[in-house]
């Protein structure tokens, strides 16, 4: 949802000339700008180490839904994939912004009884520990998909609904999926005070 808005955003992007896009499954785009490379396994990178070199900015997008799957798994994937991913960029682009898509109510001190805000807490507390030479988390709280999905539970569905009326009464409380990634890449590009952005944070960033 938000990785496929964000490579949207890119493409559009005036200022961007070369993206090199890692997926877990094939977008479909094809494009002058666009380099796709499909990862089977994302904790091993190793044969993917020419693709970390010389970036400018990285925003990263894979995420799970703690729900759909056990908890050993979704902290595989909220937190080994991030330090892997960090790791081998830190390693050939240490000049490299880096952006990370995390969560409202990730807990930095990784104290939380909640397995996702402990393990995006982790997440972050890795990836700005790396010495980039700047690095954003940006916690958004209730997304709304501006390209309709098969959402992945019923509650989903029903804060989908629900939308219009959580926009008027509680702003705060969401964002639109492609406001959310052209923020992420406005900070990228542009720079931001924040290391963190909580979803008001993010609403209020203006868009070129």
């Amino acid at each position: 949802m938000v990785g496929g808005e964000v490579l949207k955003a890119c493409l559009e992007h005036d200022e961007i000339d070369k993206i090199t896009s890692l997926v877990r499954r094939p977008s479909g785009i094809e494009h002058l700008k666009l380099k796709e490379i499909l990862v089977e396994d994302f904790c091993d990178v190793s044969e993917l180490k020419d693709y970390f070199r010389d970036v400018d900015v990285a925003i990263y997008c894979l995420a799970a839904y703690q729900g759909q799957m056990s908890a050993e798994e979704y902290r595989r994937i909220t937190v080994d994939y991030t330090k892997v991913f960090a790791t081998a960029l830190m390693q050939r682009s240490p000049d490299a912004v880096f952006c990370l898509f995390s969560a409202a109510g990730a807990d930095s001190k990784e104290k939380s009884k909640m397995q996702f805000a402990r393990d995006k807490g982790a997440a972050e507390n890795y990836v700005f520990a790396k010495g980039f030479s700047r690095a954003h988390a940006f916690r958004p709280a209730y997304i709304y998909p501006v390209v309709k999905r098969e959402e992945p539970s019923k509650l989903y569905k029903l804060v989908r609904i629900l939308y219009p009326l959580l926009r008027l009464i509680y702003p705060r409380g969401v964002v639109r999926s492609e406001h959310l990634a052209k923020a992420m890449l406005e900070v990228g590009l542009h720079g931001g005070e924040k290391l963190i952005y909580e979803n008001k944070d993010i609403r209020k960033i203006q868009l070129s």
